[in-house]
């Protein structure tokens, strides 16, 4: 039964995933992402690239969204969390996209350490993965950092746990 289940039997090995220090530039990022979702060599479809400091300490996750909104003129994000309604704001991207050529690429400029999304939240070998579900689904996130000792080990990625939990589903009884 899914539900048994521990992180350790979904995570994903540090050194097989995606990973960046925090002082690459969001353009090198798109690089290092393009090259991982293309490769698969290790990680198949890595959903973020990790950012490290200097001595490999996890900072944070770069995800294909967070690229993108590094991307984004800041006169054209929203002010207040409420949601962007397309309808309303077509006009904001028909302007985005006149600019989008000379801004994108003095924006792609910044460091990455500015875009990504702090590692906040995470989760230990041997816990459930429906903790990890839990952390994922309230905190908006495609993937955990696994922790053993305080020492960074793995992630452990919403596609995976997913996969384990709908299995559990669909199970016949």
């Amino acid at each position: 039964m899914s539900q048994n289940k521990v992180v350790k039997e979904l995570m994903i090995d540090v050194f097989e995933y995606p990973h960046i220090p925090y002082w690459f530039s969001i353009r090198q990022a798109i690089g290092i992402v393009k090259k991982s979702l293309l490769s698969s060599e290790k990680c198949h479809h890595p959903m973020a690239v990790l950012v490290f400091d200097e001595k490999y300490n996890l900072l944070g996750t770069l995800s294909l969204k967070d690229i993108m909104r590094g991307l984004e003129p800041n006169f054209l994000k929203p002010t207040t969390k409420a949601q962007v309604h397309a309808e309303d704001e077509s006009g904001l991207s028909v302007l985005w996209d006149t600019l989008f050529d000379k801004g994108a690429k003095e924006l792609a400029e910044r460091p990455v350490s500015e875009v990504m999304i702090p590692a906040k939240f995470f989760v230990k070998p041997n816990d459930p993965i429906t903790k990890a579900a839990y952390l994922m689904i309230h905190n908006n996130l495609v993937l955990l950092p696994v922790l053993e000792d305080k020492k960074f080990i793995g992630v452990v990625r919403m596609l995976e746990i997913f996969n384990e939990l709908s299995d559990a589903v669909l199970r016949e009884v």
